[in-house]
């Protein structure tokens, strides 16, 4: 089974219905498909709702887990920092991607936003500390629960 093209039936099948970008992935674990996803932004009204995270979604509705340890991720297009963020999150230790993030900028996505703030080139929104000491306690409380860590 080729992958990618697992992962670009995905992004097909939700550029005909209308959900959102060409953006399909698939998670792969000991050569079983164990997730799909494709970008459902204008569907759901939601921006997180890109290939990779919803991917990430469902394979771990499928095996019940969110540790996603051992599989693999293959997305039509490199992704963005929330994604990126969310595959690291999930354990995902490869990545196979098609098309890089200089050929979804060609398209209209704005991916290069975030690499310029993180290059220190450009301010994206402003971010301030509020209320720190109740946030503590807080914390506080949830390390003294010795709750499960992930």
């Amino acid at each position: 089974m080729n992958y990618m093209d697992e992962a670009i039936s995905e992004a097909d099948a939700g550029i005909s219905a209308g959900h959102g970008g060409p953006f399909g992935a698939v998670i792969v674990k000991d050569g079983a498909v164990v997730g799909r996803g494709h970008n459902r932004v204008l569907l759901k009204h939601d921006p997180t709702c890109h290939g990779e995270m919803e991917a990430i979604r469902d394979a771990c509705a499928n095996l019940g887990t969110h540790d996603l340890s051992g599989c693999e991720l293959y997305t039509t297009a490199e992704p963005c920092p929330m994604c990126l963020g969310g595959i690291l999150w999930a354990n995902i230790q490869r990545v196979y991607y098609g098309c890089t993030r200089k050929d979804t900028d060609a398209i209209g996505f704005r991916d290069d936003a975030f690499y310029e703030a993180f290059a220190g080139k450009r301010t994206l929104f402003t971010m301030q500390e509020s209320d720190r000491e109740s946030c503590l306690a807080l914390f506080e409380r949830y390390r003294k629960e010795n709750a499960e860590r992930y």
